[in-house]
C-alpha cells in the first residue's frame, strides 16, 4: 500500500474504490482500521482515502512537536500524491478537528464534510491536566496500567459491557503506539485553538455523528457544533461511545451513505452522487 513523505514524516494510507475521493481520518491512539466497517460499502460510490495520522498505525512516529495543522499539511499532501483536487474529509475525534481547519485554511479542497465525536472548541484546564498527568505516568510506568481508564474514555458503557473483545483488541492497539507519538500528538490536542468564531465560514455540507454514551466529548459538544455549522445536520448514534464507527459500525455507515449520496456531489461532473 502506498506512503508518502510529509515534513520528513512517513504518512502510510490505503485506497479503494472509485468515483469522488472520500478521505477517512481515526481517532487519537486509532489508526485506520477504525473505519474497516464502513470501508466497503462507502468504496462503492468514493474512491476512499483511508490514511493513518502522522504517529499512528503504519505512518512514521511522530517523534517532534506538532500541531493539529501540521496533520492538516499531512493529509493534502497524500491528496496532491493521489492527483486530488477536492474532497469529502470524515474525521473522528481529532480527525474532525483536522477536517474542520482544512475547512478554513484550504476550503477549495474540501467539497464536504463528517464530523464524528469531534469538537470545534479548545481543551479544558482540567482536561489539560488529567491528560498531561495520564501521559507523564505513561512515561515511567508504561500504557498498560492507563488502558482501563483509556478505555472508559473511548467506548460507551454498553459496549464496556456487551463487546469485551473489541476493547481488548482496541486496548493492545492503543499500547502499541509510541510514547513519544503519544506525547506529541496529546499535546497539539491539548493547544489545538478554538474555531468557533469561525464555523459560519464553512460552507460546505456537514453530517455530525456523535455516540449518545460518549463521555470524551459528549453530545452537547457536537449539537453546539452543527448549531454553529451554516449547512449541517446533527444525528446522534445510539449504544456508541467516543468510537461510534467500532461501537455501532452499521448505524455510522447508514448515516455517512444517506447524507453523503444525498449531499455530495462528484467533483468530476457536478453531478449528484446516487446510489444504485
Amino acid at each position: 500500500m502506498p506512503s508518502i513523505q510529509s515534513k520528513g514524516q512517513n504518512i502510510y494510507y490505503e485506497t479503494c474504490g472509485s468515483g469522488p475521493s472520500l478521505v477517512l481520518l481515526h481517532s487519537f491512539l486509532c489508526n485506520g482500521s477504525m473505519w474497516s466497517e464502513q470501508v466497503e460499502p462507502l468504496s462503492e460510490y468514493f474512491r476512499v482515502i483511508n490514511i493513518d495520522i502522522r504517529g499512528h498505525g503504519q505512518s512514521g512516529e511522530a517523534d517532534q512537536p506538532l500541531d493539529i495543522y501540521d496533520l492538516v499539511k499531512d493529509i493534502l499532501a497524500v491528496l496532491d500524491a493521489e492527483g486530488v483536487d477536492s474532497a469529502v474529509w470524515a474525521g473522528l475525534s481529532i480527525g474532525g478537528m483536522i477536517a474542520l481547519r482544512a475547512a478554513l485554511v484550504v476550503p477549495q479542497r474540501v467539497s464536504g464534510l463528517v464530523l464524528l465525536d469531534s469538537h470545534a472548541g479548545t481543551e479544558t484546564r482540567f482536561k489539560k491536566f488529567k491528560y498531561r498527568a495520564m501521559v507523564a505516568t505513561a512515561k515511567l510506568f508504561g500504557i498498560d496500567p492507563l488502558l482501563p481508564k483509556v478505555a472508559r474514555l473511548m467506548f460507551g458503557r454498553h459496549t464496556l459491557q456487551t463487546q469485551p473483545e473489541l476493547v481488548q483488541h482496541w486496548k493492545q492497539i492503543f499500547s502499541a503506539m509510541p510514547l513519544a507519538s503519544i506525547d506529541n500528538v496529546c499535546d497539539a490536542l491539548c493547544h489545538r485553538d478554538s474555531l468557533k468564531s469561525r464555523l459560519a465560514e464553512i460552507s460546505q455540507p456537514t453530517l455530525v455523528l456523535v455516540g449518545e454514551e460518549d463521555i470524551s466529548l459528549p453530545p452537547p459538544c457536537s449539537e453546539a457544533l452543527a448549531r454553529r455549522l451554516p449547512n449541517a445536520v446533527l444525528e446522534i448514534i445510539p449504544r456508541a461511545g467516543h468510537l461510534s464507527t467500532l461501537e455501532q459500525p452499521a448505524a455510522v455507515t447508514k448515516s455517512m451513505l444517506e447524507f453523503l449520496l444525498a449531499h455530495c456531489r462528484d467533483t468530476r461532473n457536478g453531478t449528484m452522487i446516487r446510489s444504485a
